[in-house]
């Protein structure tokens, strides 16, 4: 369509100085010609003419407000593609094929994905050729709606069903060492550095929720690394329920009970693990005295977020959706056996801590790819249930092999101990008290200021957007009107008297 086909092109087209067209010049029979000006001759417009003028000039201006709206569309869908960028700020472990890329995009938009269930080992295969970062949290949802429509949890098992928005707008008693993790959570990634930033209120709405939906695990430090993952990938409501399909359906949350046994398990069977397969690795550690608890405990805790690089957790992240937490072992022993050699050098406790604290967690991009491809070709299944059982014959041998003192001798022991107990539960509730009631307070002073700021800030983008909207108009409005002719219009002006009362006076030429 050319602009004289189009009558809101004609309407803007007399704003440019360089009109040469006549029948494209809608304000041409208003305006005087140069000849006029020359001349000195002013032609006579009348009232019709002025309000015509004015007519157009609304007109441009409601084509300008529709442009402004159609920027702010823009604007808002550039923001959106900067933070998913923003998130998405990783390198990949290993490059995805474009054949990869076409099976993902074909599973990923096939009908019926969340009620059909499909071949496991596809699954698999397609997923050890890669995954597009970009749509991996779609591949992440599921493996989550295929997992549960294998295993369906019993209704005892199952997370309370408790929306995500209503869980927001209760108040929380973890709140405080929640806030105190914000800052220790990626620190050095973009989107959660910011201080309250999108990153961090996310991150902080997340915690907040998991933690009273699961009241008997709360809030435990670790959950905050796996919820920034998921975040990373997706939104907040579904990064909730793919929290949710962790720690219930993979059963995830049972190392993060108060009582801890399923991670003294976890690291009985990978200190067993290494007395199998990597005997030399364990008698060194041995001798040394270091367990499991002390280097992997985190691995487990944050599924290795908290000290590995994003690309290589969002990948273990793949692998645990699709065959859950025996990814989590195997991962571990790969990461130990490639630095078998360089741990053995290492002599005295202090220098192997570390070397697996600070040096093995710097891994290349070979060392990644050489660990996942291990990882894919390691099956534990068998000999992780063989261990998890020989720990439990042990610790009841334990209990039956334990001495047992006379009555008279225990039953004083057990009145020290139920006195003393008795003292600190009380001084406990008072604590408990006293730091509730400073919690509530703090949490209705944060909410507060967060309401107060979120609308100042409304109000002030709003006050800018209308103060260049007039400002626009005024110039609109100035360059129709000839500037010998604005002497000729009479201007209202607003004077303030001194009663108070506006009063209207006629601008005088």
């Amino acid at each position: 369509m050319s602009p004289s086909d189009d009558p809101d092109a004609r309407e803007l087209l007399p704003l440019s100085p360089h009109a040469l067209t006549p029948s494209l010049d809608a304000l041409g029979h208003l305006l005087p010609q140069a000849g006029e000006h020359l001349s000195g001759e002013r032609p006579k417009r009348s009232g019709a003419d002025y309000r015509a003028l004015w007519r157009t000039a609304i007109r441009q201006q409601i084509l300008l407000l529709r442009m402004e709206k159609e920027n702010q569309r823009l604007e808002a869908s550039r923001d959106e593609l900067h933070i998913r960028k923003m998130k998405l700020d990783y390198e990949e472990v290993g490059q995805d094929s474009k054949d990869a890329q076409g099976l993902w995009e074909r599973k990923l938009s096939a009908p019926g994905r969340t009620t059909v269930l499909q071949d496991k080992e596809e699954l698999y295969r397609a997923l050890c050729q890669g995954v597009p970062k970009g749509r991996r949290g779609e591949v992440w949802l599921l493996f989550s709606h295929q997992h549960r429509l294998r295993h369906r949890l019993p209704n005892r098992q199952q997370a309370p069903d408790t929306h995500y928005q209503d869980l927001l707008k209760q108040l929380t008693a973890q709140q405080h060492a929640i806030l105190v993790d914000l800052g220790r959570t990626f620190p050095t990634h973009q989107y959660f550095s910011a201080q309250l930033g999108a990153g961090q209120l996310s991150l902080y709405n997340l915690l907040k929720a998991y933690s009273l939906l699961d009241t008997e695990v709360g809030y435990c430090q670790g959950i905050s690394f796996v919820a920034g993952v998921l975040l990373l990938h997706m939104s907040e409501e579904q990064a909730f329920d793919m929290l949710k399909f962790l720690m219930y359906d993979l059963g995830i949350r049972r190392q993060y009970k108060p009582d801890m046994v399923s991670l003294q398990i976890q690291m009985y069977q990978l200190s067993r693990l290494l007395h199998d397969y990597h005997r030399d690795l364990y008698n060194h550690f041995e001798e040394n005295e270091i367990g499991p608890s002390l280097y992997a405990a985190p691995w487990f805790l944050t599924l290795f977020a908290s000290q590995f690089p994003l690309g290589f957790v969002s990948r273990i992240f793949d692998f645990i959706f699709l065959q859950g937490t025996e990814v989590i072992f195997k991962v571990a022993l790969c990461l130990l056996s490639c630095h078998e050699g360089e741990l053995v050098e290492c002599d005295g406790f202090e220098s192997i801590v570390d070397y697996l604290k600070t040096t093995l967690p710097a891994l290349t991009q070979a060392q990644m790819e050489q660990t996942i491809a291990k990882v894919t070709d390691m099956d534990i299944s068998k000999q992780l249930h063989t261990y998890e059982v020989e720990y439990h014959v042990l610790q009841d041998e334990m209990v039956e092999t334990a001495p047992l003192p006379d009555d008279s001798e225990r039953l004083d022991k057990l009145e020290k101990t139920n006195a003393q107990l008795k003292k600190q539960n009380m001084d406990l509730l008072e604590k408990l008290q006293a730091a509730r009631q400073k919690i509530q307070t703090l949490e209705t002073s944060v909410e507060s200021f967060l309401s107060r700021e979120s609308k100042m800030k409304h109000v002030i983008r709003s006050l800018e957007q209308e103060k260049a909207g007039y400002q626009k108009t005024i110039e609109r409005m100035r360059s129709c009107v000839p500037a010998d002719a604005l002497t000729d219009v009479e201007m209202t002006q607003i004077k303030t008297g001194p009663n108070g009362k506006a009063k209207t006076a006629a601008k005088k030429p």
